[in-house]
């Protein structure tokens, strides 16, 4: 058989020959004949050769010898070389080669293509100067390079090759794509010289370091299905764009944190078991895919918004897209905005409160658009006073405020005293007075959980009192979003070092907890910044008396004490307030809610403190004389005295009685004759700036209004007298004929804060205490006293 195809081989090979040669190649062996069997016979011929020259070519395939014809019948893209033409692609996959030897020839080809055949040997390529793509994947070459370096070559597959060590590729200068997958490669050397490298794959080795790759300007990397368990070498690519690390031993990602252009990294089918480890890629601003399939992350319990959490500017984690709404959730479960929780709480408190039996709150206390509860409340950052400055602001002003005493999980610091400081309950007490709807406020700081109950606004408002508590900045979201509408007080610290210092002094704090206080230093300045008029008021709080008489000053202003004051000094005999009084002279009035400077003098029928309503109602009643507002100016005048305690005399008379004694001769007098005083809704209207305070009803159930007889009798008395000409005891009667002493404090003014006491008497001597807040008991005793002295 063998001797048959080698006979077959050489009779073919010597009858090939330049195509137009057929004709003679067949006559010099056809005997003479006629001229028809000549034809008939030469076309036999002719099928043998083309028969005979395709065996010869299966014959060469089988060999694995790449011809010349193979080589015609498979190249591409003719184009110019110099001053020739010639093709510049040759394309030969899967034609089971081993010997391509015949490609020397071919010197102008730029793009050789030979994946899926047997070659071993490439030493032709290093005929082909113009070569720029090299592809020889799936052979079976085990030398690296064995060729000398075409100028211009840049791109090279040797994937699915036999290789097992690297060289040196310095010489291979325009080199910028290299293709080593599926080798048997170890380490990675030999590149350190290609600076026009800048992609490179060597994937499924051996490899079990990286390094080699030092200041290369790679933009994609591909180590997946090697040996490695940590990342390392990778901190000089700064070009580095697209990484490809899975199927490896990796554990952490730790030396990722540099690759600040990455925006892509696989590391699928690795051992990541914490989410913890993205806290290594959290600032690669640019990173947008991450995969993690098949890691133990993955069964941890809200893995995925865990990770989106950590990598807000994923768009794609394990090969989903990551939506808005996901990004949303994160935030809010794992660090929510003081709104959102400030919302949730405050819807949590609002459900369990419906739960429980409705209470009728004193009216004090009860929601109102003209005149909400009035509170103070100091904030700031962890020791910076706040807590002081409101047992000693009490104390200054204890006939206007009481402490607020709050509840919390914490344990009392050294100094620290249950009921008076905090009421310090477990957390199991905490959550029950939470689910029995006790709560208006709480907040969670530092591991512990604070709050303000309702009682404990009660309590004080019981008292006639304006509440003042301390909180941080998580309260006072939390309390905004609740129907009080308290004034806010910023104490902030404005010299870092003296606050660290003085946290230190204390001895209360651990080093973690001084350097989250004075980390929170910023928050507090950004939102003063951010949300403008969120605080009434901000004082620095380095030097604590500074700020104390800063607070007090402040205060003073919200009470109007200042105005007050300077108006006692400049004040006229009673006998001549009416000539000496300018009818149109404006008088001091209560701050609105949203005023933030210093109180200003308005009169007070003025239309800033006035509803729609009353406004219209102003315009369209008629216009007073000057006796008359004279007369309006002087009695309230009066009756400020009577307020800040000048003349407790005259005021405490209309709490002398009880209320059941009250109610029984009110029925039997007519109660038009206090109304009737200068008969008027103008005069209402007119001092309508001005009310009795809410403590009054709170004080209700045990003072009571003067005998309505005496009072009936003052009336009269008054009708018949003149604004020159004032009587004795105008100033009882002038509060009796007050339209605000008779209907409902605060029903359509603006909120004054605090509440001024009503029947309440300053004790002679007060024993300092640190939340002075007069219980009932003694404000009952004191007008007992009263009474038994009168």
């Amino acid at each position: 058989m063998k001797e048959t195809t080698s006979q077959q081989f050489s009779s073919a090979s010597l009858s090939i020959c330049p195509p137009g040669s057929f004709g003679v190649a067949v006559s010099d062996e056809v005997p003479d004949c006629d001229e028809q069997e000549e034809n008939g016979e030469m076309e036999v011929k002719q099928l043998t050769l083309l028969q005979r020259s395709g065996e010869v070519k299966q014959h060469s395939k089988k060999n694995g010898v790449l011809t010349t014809e193979m080589v015609s019948s498979c190249v591409l893209n003719l184009g110019h070389s110099g001053l020739q033409r010639s093709y510049h692609q040759l394309s030969l996959p899967n034609r089971n080669l081993s010997d391509i030897s015949v490609l020397c020839n071919y010197v102008y080809l730029q793009k050789l293509e030979l994946p899926h055949n047997k070659i071993t040997d490439l030493s032709c390529v290093s005929h082909m100067p113009s070569l720029v793509i090299l592809d020889v994947s799936h052979n079976e070459i085990s030398n690296f390079f064995g060729f000398q370096p075409p100028k211009n070559l840049k791109e090279v597959n040797f994937s699915h090759n036999c290789m097992t060590k690297m060289k040196d590729l310095s010489a291979y200068s325009s080199l910028s794509k290299l293709d080593l997958d599926y080798n048997h490669f170890s380490e990675i050397t030999g590149v350190e010289q290609c600076c026009k490298l800048t992609y490179l794959s060597l994937a499924h080795n051996k490899i079990s370091k990286i390094s080699g790759l030092e200041a290369l300007p790679l933009t994609h990397l591909c180590l997946r299905g090697n040996q490695l368990e940590r990342i390392e070498g990778l901190e000089n690519l700064k070009s580095l764009q697209v990484l490809d690390l899975s199927m490896n031993h990796l554990t952490s990602l730790s030396g990722l944190q540099n690759l600040h252009l990455l925006g892509a990294v696989n590391l699928e089918k690795n051992l990541i078991s914490e989410i913890q480890e993205c806290k290594h890629i959290h600032n690669l601003f640019l990173l947008r895919d991450l995969n993690l399939l098949e890691n133990p992350v993955q069964e941890q319990l809200d893995y995925r918004l865990a990770v989106v959490f950590l990598l807000q500017h994923l768009t794609l984690l394990d090969q989903e897209k990551v939506t808005v709404e996901e990004k949303v959730a994160s935030v809010n479960k794992y660090d929510p905005p003081l709104d959102v929780v400030a919302a949730r709480d405050h819807m949590m408190h609002l459900v369990y409160q419906l739960m429980q039996p409705q209470v009728l709150y004193d009216s004090s206390t009860l929601p109102s658009t003209d005149s909400p509860y009035p509170m103070l409340v100091l904030t700031g950052p962890q020791g910076c006073g706040k807590r002081e400055m409101a047992h000693r602001l009490c104390q200054e002003f204890s006939e206007c405020f009481a402490y607020g005493t709050c509840h919390t999980t914490r344990g009392p610091y050294y100094g620290e005293e249950n009921g008076i400081d905090y009421h310090f309950v477990s957390e199991e007490d905490f959550q029950s007075l939470t689910h029995m709807g006790k709560f208006i406020q709480t907040m969670q700081y530092g591991g512990h959980r604070y709050g303000l109950t309702r009682d404990t606004i009660e309590d004080v408002a019981r008292e006639g009192l304006a509440c003042c508590v301390h909180m941080e900045l998580e309260g006072v979201f939390s309390l905004k979003k609740s129907y009080f509408e308290p004034r806010y007080i910023l104490l902030i610290p404005t010299k870092v070092e003296k606050y660290i210092s003085q946290l230190k002094s204390r001895n209360l704090y651990t080093k973690a907890q001084i350097d989250t206080a004075v980390s929170r230093i910023e928050l507090y300045a950004y939102t003063n910044r951010q949300r403008p008029g969120f605080f009434d008021n901000v004082i620095p709080s380095d030097d604590c008396e500074e700020a104390f008489e800063s607070l007090k000053g402040v205060v003073k202003e919200y009470l109007l004490l200042e105005e007050q004051e300077e108006g006692d000094n400049n004040r006229v005999s009673p006998d001549n307030t009416s000539l000496g009084h300018d009818p149109e002279e404006k008088l001091p009035s209560p701050l609105s809610r949203s005023t933030l400077c210093s109180a200003t003098a308005l009169e007070p029928s003025h239309s800033s403190y006035r509803n729609y309503f009353t406004k219209i109602q102003a315009e369209l009643s008629p216009q007073k004389s000057p006796a008359e507002l004279a007369s309006i100016a002087r009695r309230e005048q009066l009756v400020r005295e009577a307020l800040v305690g000048k003349s407790p005399g005259a005021y405490s008379q209309l709490f002398k009685s009880s209320a059941q004694t009250a109610t029984s001769q009110t029925h039997n007098q007519d109660p038009g004759g206090c109304l009737n005083d200068d008969s008027s809704s103008d005069d209402s209207r007119a001092s309508s700036a001005l009310s009795v305070p809410s403590s009054a009803g709170a004080l209700s159930g045990f003072v009571q209004v003067q005998d309505a007889s005496v009072l009936g009798q003052a009336v009269e008395t008054s009708k018949g007298q003149t604004s020159e000409d004032p009587p004795p005891g105008t100033d009882q009667l002038d509060l009796v004929a007050s339209p605000s002493s008779d209907r409902r404090p605060g029903s359509n003014v603006k909120p004054i804060l605090p509440p001024i006491p009503a029947g309440r008497k300053t004790p002679a001597a007060s024993s300092p205490a640190p939340s002075p807040r007069p219980s009932l008991s003694t404000a009952v005793a004191e007008e007992s006293n009263a009474e038994k002295e009168d």
